[in-house]
């Protein structure tokens, strides 16, 4: 009888083991996953009619290549210069630049882009821009 009962408690012990093992696998996430370095990038002071540009960083932290479909921007005083066409492998690093035209612009700025992509992570699809346009100085004749 207690042999019995050994194999019973066994095979339990080993079955629930087996099973907490293959849930922990399907609760990981899949897929590709867009992780910035920083999403945010403050440029200070400028003044009216001056352009920043800013090369924002990123790694595939997945486990499928990511794939950046399209940058858009809130409008046309920031536009995207460049993106990675070809996919990025896991564990890989890829650039997205912006360029801000503080043309007709005064004061705090804040400019959002979003990024289209594959990425399972809804987190990450957007990057900012921001921050001071002072007004342009008028030269003496």
């Amino acid at each position: 009888m207690r042999a019995l009962f050994s194999i019973i408690l066994a095979a339990a012990i080993s079955s629930f083991s087996f099973g907490q093992s293959s849930d922990l696998k399907t609760n990981q996430v899949q897929g590709p996953l867009l992780s910035w370095e920083k999403s945010n990038y403050d440029f200070g002071d400028i003044r009216q009619g001056e352009k920043v540009e800013y090369t924002f960083k990123f790694y595939n932290t997945g486990t499928e290549p990511l794939m950046i479909t399209n940058v858009t921007t809130q409008c046309g005083c920031t536009a995207p210069k460049g993106w990675p066409r070809d996919p990025i492998s896991p564990g890989s690093r890829g650039e997205i630049t912006l360029v801000f035209d503080s043309t007709g612009k005064f004061g705090r700025v804040n400019k959002v882009a979003t990024i289209m992509s594959n990425a399972v992570n809804k987190d990450g699809v957007q990057v900012l821009l921001s921050g001071n346009i002072l007004e342009k100085k008028l030269t003496n004749p």
